[in-house]
């Protein structure tokens, strides 16, 4: 197995400040600037010239870095598909709860309580998942933790009744949220920096896109079905999921600073997907009210809240599209303009073009429930504010993971548990808020946090690289 010849030496000319091997970032930014390489030396760049490869891949052909383009991006489909799951199972109480609560006597409100309890723990199992990637190896804990999910959906499917129903949401929630807390540990792991901000762009893409199919589907279906019928297409797309990863998953975690001839040699592939050879070797919230406002408002059933959905899909797609080019644009004028040096912070530049849409897509979401405005001005405003979230979303956590690589699990984990965390709390207050104080208030509200937490941002652009100065480089089993 050779060596992909994107991987070669640069001769470029002499700069004043030669740039000396470094495998990760420092506190300055990455150098990624090939022209000022010295002429003798032995970095590694693009196969152009024109960028310098950060990590600086090993010369083994089992280094992730030094994989094929075929296999790294089919590893990332599967991660991103897998990262789909939770939030489209999650989302689906959102639609499935209208029958759910005729089939058991409660309110809706009631049945509403187990999806709360499903998001909540999608945090919580991202935090134990990246914590056993760091013990045990990525892939087995992505295999375990998909076998899990798999058979929790389908407890989910066979529930009898909504105490079952509930618990086998909450596992589900906990063990399918593997490669959404662990995503950036696979990015990490296989590609290099230049090109993060586009492969996070790919799998955020699957992650956004999930709570807005997943209402989608289920409207369509219990539009002509019964509810269990959108958890057994659940259980078969999880079932693919698991059979993808036992065909093309791979471990990604290698040890650059053990020589090529002295790494744990790799055999058996089944043994890796379930952890015996690593052993042996021992190295989401509107979303989920928003069709509880749409039946009483605009009337609508099951079928017609499933057409709703398709305006967050759209926006999605746009946003996926965009931000496959704005990312990398941003990126490349701010090297330019820093003397061929990224600083992590110029990953937040496009959170200044996210924040308007998100702010006016909740405002305008706002007035239009709570004055009855054409249901096509709500979906605008659904449209704005995910537009911006897809926009966003890529943003930060290409700058946590330039900011802080040696931790790309944790970051990825904690970054997961946050958005979960706030999809929990609306779930579970955005109704009655609503209801006491107003659509156009307790939107608004979040409107203004919205545009608070941005002045968050402006100060990371300021004391960013001060403060990551301040407290050191992190010190992981892993790094």
């Amino acid at each position: 197995m050779s060596i992909p010849s994107e991987l070669e030496k640069s001769t470029a000319s002499s700069d004043s400040n030669p740039i000396t091997p470094d495998n990760s970032s420092d506190n300055e930014g990455y150098v990624l600037d090939a022209h000022r390489l010295s002429a003798n030396s032995t970095l590694k760049t693009t196969r152009d010239g024109n960028i310098i490869l950060r990590p600086q891949p090993s010369d083994s052909p089992d280094d992730p870095l030094n994989w094929s383009q075929w296999k790294k991006h089919i590893l990332l489909f599967v991660i991103s598909a897998t990262a789909f799951l939770p939030d489209y199972g999650g989302a689906m109480g959102a639609v499935a709860l209208i029958p759910q609560a005729v089939d058991w006597n409660m309110t809706q409100e009631g049945v509403l309580q187990a999806l709360v309890g499903n998001v909540f723990v999608i945090g919580a199992g991202g935090l134990v998942s990246v914590a056993l990637m760091a013990y045990f190896g990525r892939l087995p804990v992505l295999f375990w933790f998909t076998f899990c999910a798999l058979w929790s959906a389908a407890f989910c499917a066979g529930a009898a009744n909504f105490t079952q129903y509930e618990a086998a949401r909450v596992l589900n929630g906990f063990f399918s949220t593997v490669a959404q807390g662990g995503g950036l540990v696979f990015i990490n792991d296989m590609f290099f920096v230049h090109e993060h901000a586009r492969k996070i762009n790919v799998w955020s893409f699957f992650i956004i896109l999930s709570p807005y199919l997943g209402p989608l589907v289920t409207g369509f279906i219990i539009a002509a079905s019964i509810w269990q019928w959108a958890f057994a297409l659940y259980v078969l797309m999880t079932g693919l999921c698991l059979t993808a990863i036992i065909c093309f998953g791979q471990e990604t975690y290698y040890d650059r600073r053990i020589a090529p001839a002295s790494q744990p040699l790799r055999k058996s592939h089944l043994q890796r997907v379930v952890g015996i050879e690593q052993y042996r070797t021992r190295l989401i919230g509107i979303n989920t009210t928003l069709s509880i406002f749409l039946q009483p408002l605009y009337g609508f059933g099951p079928r017609q809240i499933g057409f709703f959905y398709f305006t967050p899909i759209v926006a999605t797609i746009l946003g996926e599209a965009c931000g496959h080019w704005l990312h990398d644009a941003i990126a490349a004028l701010c090297t330019r303009r820093n003397r061929g040096r990224l600083d992590a912070e110029a990953r937040l530049w496009v959170i200044y073009i996210a924040t308007p849409f998100m702010v006016a897509g909740l405002v305008l979401l706002g007035f239009a429930l709570q004055h009855g405005y054409a249901y096509m001005l709500a979906a605008l405003g659904w449209g704005l504010y995910v537009f911006g979230i897809m926009i966003a979303t890529v943003g930060i956590n290409a700058y946590a993971l330039d900011a802080y690589p040696e931790a790309a699990g944790e970051v990825s984990a904690w970054l997961n548990f946050a958005r979960t965390t706030g999809g929990v709390f609306v779930t579970e207050w955005q109704v009655p808020w609503a209801t006491a104080v107003g659509p156009v208030a307790a939107l608004g509200t979040q409107a203004g946090i919205t545009a608070g937490a941005f002045l968050l941002v402006v100060l990371l652009q300021v004391y960013g690289k001060r403060l990551r100065h301040y407290g050191g480089r992190l010190d992981f089993r892993t790094n």
